[in-house]
């Protein structure tokens, strides 16, 4: 008898857990699933490759959840699940390689009234940037982080990130301030 009675209090204490669980994951993507598809978006440039990504870094944060102590850290965390994520892409793609010269290639996803605006030329201008220089700053200005919170995602000293972020925005502003970019011509 008192095993019986032993069996059904674990078994709802395991519902209970179950059920804090899935309120907590619901909570979670609830609160960061607009961010971190923004992010996934910016890696990869592509809607349905975000949304597999987005999809995968949940699901990783689901199996994974209970070792998220802080949830004011929740969104870091996720972030680094989806760094990774988006990493084994790469491990698992194989490339196929092309006698087809890439500058030849026409670029049929562009429309010139596209190339007029300020928000694709930044895109265009922050995807021309180095990784290492890209990837901070996308972590600032779409994730919201602080230089100790991206150093620690990145793994990188402070001081780095700090100096990367210097240079990617002084990157942008040299692109910026171009003869080209202000409609002036050097000849």
């Amino acid at each position: 008898m008192f095993g019986s009675l032993r069996k059904k209090k674990t078994d709802v204490s395991v519902l209970s857990d179950m059920v804090t669980k899935q309120r907590r994951y619901d909570s979670l993507v609830r609160a960061l699933h607009t961010d971190i598809y923004r992010y996934a978006f910016w890696l990869c440039g592509d809607k349905h490759v975000a949304e597999d990504i987005t999809q995968e870094t949940f699901l990783r944060a689901w199996r994974a959840l209970d070792s998220l102590k802080d949830d004011k850290a929740a969104k870091a965390w996720l972030i680094t699940i989806l760094r990774r994520e988006n990493a084994r892409r790469f491990e698992r793609k194989q490339f196929d390689y092309s006698d087809v010269e890439q500058e030849l290639l026409e670029d049929v996803l562009s429309t010139s009234n596209e190339d007029e605006t300020e928000q694709y030329w930044l895109r265009r201008q922050i995807g021309k940037l180095d990784v290492e220089y890209r990837e901070p700053l996308l972590l600032q200005l779409i994730g919201g982080f602080s230089g100790d919170e991206i150093a620690d995602m990145l793994e990188l000293n402070r001081n780095t990130v700090m100096t990367r972020l210097f240079r990617a925005r002084n990157q942008l502003k040299e692109a910026l301030e171009a003869p080209e970019v202000r409609g002036q011509s050097n000849g």
